[in-house]
Parts: C-alpha cells; sequence; structure tokens
C-alpha cells in the first residue's frame, strides 16, 4: 500500500475498539476485516512478543497489501477469505476457544469505495463488480442481468430498506432489455430514476446501490454465521467486539447480544445464577459511536456503532 493510500484510510474508532480488544497482551486475537490493517497496526503494538493475530479479508488486494506492510513481523498471519470461516480457521491452528478476541469492522474499506474499478460507488464511474473477493463469485452486473424483477425488488427492499424497491427492479428490468448495464452510473441513473421521492443531499439510488453490494458479498448471512460460532471459539473473558455502519447490521449484533444475556427463558424472579441460565456472553458498556471531532474528520464514521461483548462461561 502506498503511503498516499494510507493516509487516505483513515480507522474508524481505532483506539476505542482496541482499547475494548485487549485484556490479555501475550492473547490470540482475530481481525476479521483487515481492510488496510489499521487496527491490526494499533492491536500489534499493544501486545507483547508472545502475543499474535489472525487477520482476515476477503480482498485479495486487502492481503497483498498485508503481506507487504507487515512482513518483518511473525506475530501476524494473514487467511484470505471470510470472517464466516472462523470456525475452521482456528481449528487448523488449534485455537478453538483459546481466542482472546475477535474484532470486526464491517462494511467496505475507503480503498475499496475510492477505487472506481471495483464498483462499490456510483461518484466515479466504473464496472459494476461490487465483490469484495474479485477471485470468484457473480458480479452485481452479471446479476442484475439474470435475476428475476421479483428477485431484484426483494433485495432492494430486504438489503436496502428501500420502499421503492419495486419500481427500482421493474426499471432495471425494462432498461436491461434495451442495453446491457454494466457501468455503476449507470445504474445509479435508472435507479434515480425510477426514485419518485428525492431526499435533499442524499442520492435517491443509495440504498438500492448499498443493497445490491450487501447481497452479492453475502454480508448479513456471514454476519450470521460469525455470530454462531464465535461464542465457542473465544476464551473465557475474551472480547467480542464489532463496528456496524448499517442499520441491519446492528440491529443483528444487538439482538444476538441480548439473546445470550438472557440464556434460558425462565419465570421472573428466581434466585437463579447467570451460569445456570446458560448465559455464556455478556455486553460490556454502552454501545460507542465516534466522537464529533472523528465525524469531523472522517465523514464515514458519522454512522459507526460499536457493541462490545465478553465470554463470560
Amino acid at each position: 500500500m502506498s503511503n498516499a493510500e494510507q493516509a487516505a484510510h483513515t480507522t474508524v474508532l481505532l483506539h476505542e475498539a482496541v482499547d475494548a480488544l485487549v485484556t490479555d497482551i501475550d492473547g490470540f486475537y482475530v481481525d476479521g476485516t483487515f481492510g488496510r490493517g489499521g487496527h491490526v497496526a494499533e492491536l500489534l503494538g499493544r501486545l507483547s512478543g508472545q502475543g499474535s493475530v489472525l487477520a482476515i479479508d476477503k480482498d485479495p488486494q486487502a492481503i497483498s497489501a498485508g503481506q507487504e506492510r507487515f512482513a518483518e513481523d511473525a506475530r501476524l498471519q494473514l487467511f484470505h477469505g471470510s470472517f464466516a470461516d472462523l470456525q475452521n480457521v482456528a481449528a487448523e491452528m488449534g485455537k478453538t476457544g483459546d481466542i482472546s478476541g475477535v474484532l470486526l469492522d464491517l462494511g467496505v474499506s475507503s480503498p475499496q469505495l475510492d477505487q472506481a474499478e471495483r464498483g462499490f460507488s456510483f461518484m466515479r464511474d466504473g464496472p459494476l463488480d461490487m465483490r469484495m473477493d474479485t477471485s470468484r463469485g457473480m458480479s452485481a452486473a452479471e446479476w442484475i442481468a439474470t435475476a428475476d424483477e421479483q428477485d431484484i425488488a426483494r433485495v432492494i427492499k430486504e438489503y436496502g430498506e428501500e420502499r421503492f424497491a419495486r419500481r427500482m427492479a421493474s426499471a432495471v428490468v425494462k432498461e436491461r432489455v434495451k442495453a446491457p448495464i454494466t457501468g455503476t452510473v449507470q445504474l445509479a441513473g435508472i435507479l434515480a430514476a425510477a426514485h419518485p421521492a428525492w431526499e435533499r443531499g442524499k442520492h435517491p439510488a443509495t440504498k438500492a446501490f448499498q443493497a445490491i453490494r450487501i447481497f452479492i458479498n453475502r454480508e448479513l448471512e456471514d454476519l450470521e454465521d460469525l455470530l454462531a460460532q464465535v461464542i465457542d471459539n473465544l476464551k473465557v473473558g475474551g472480547r467480542l467486539v464489532i463496528i456496524s455502519f448499517h442499520s441491519l447490521e446492528d440491529r443483528r449484533v444487538k439482538r444476538f447480544i441480548r439473546d445470550q444475556e438472557q440464556g434460558i427463558k425462565l419465570p421472573k424472579n428466581l434466585p437463579i445464577r447467570d451460569v445456570d441460565r446458560g448465559v455464556r456472553l455478556v455486553k460490556v458498556g454502552k454501545a460507542i459511536k465516534p466522537a464529533v471531532t472523528e465525524v469531523d474528520g472522517n465523514i464515514r464514521s458519522r454512522s459507526a456503532v460499536m457493541r462490545i461483548a465478553e465470554r463470560v462461561a
């Protein structure tokens, strides 16, 4: 990664996340969304020579940048894949139930957004790709070309919470008959033209674009998979720290922690200890949002919400 690229990428809630994550400087930690290594660099700086980190990322460019940036630090291992692979990777490393902390910084990274050729943003024209892992899977253009109208509407509605999803899906299907939809600006224009209620200061295609990206990359499914396996892979006292940028993500994280804290449902007011109710994970503090100074310096941080939980049994 070039110096210019490093400067352009500002890690959100950097110190707050690592402060919450590290409970043992000799521990083994997992950063499931390596990005450009901002959190990992801070994390390695906090750990002793006995501590170690596994960094995971779907994006081959992120892994390549990490190999270059951290080539001299043997405490870091990089894995190309999804954080949903945590259980299998931990088992291969002999670390099942021995992880001191898992960190997720969800969504797309600044370098992904800023590279027009990746197709994540319609601010600059580029091919309609949207894949975090460019080595596999269907691109957004391929999906748009083959999906039926009902499926497109469902994705825009469910993943984008867009109330005009049907109108947008209908417009996409009509326009693709005239010409293939292969560019980001082209798709954004079609979606915007089909949106009847433009909001001041917000592009009308924003929610639909984000929905297609979330769908293409299985972002919510991967999050659900990670949550289902993370407790068994954390050691007692280990922390789960998740930074979300989308209400659909944050709702899932909040609900998961709440459900774990409730444990086995029993009649109220019974003198039952947490351990007897099967409580294995509890929240740590309240949700944390970036300070005003951070948002002023990095507008992309404005929607971030960080939640922290700890394995207790």
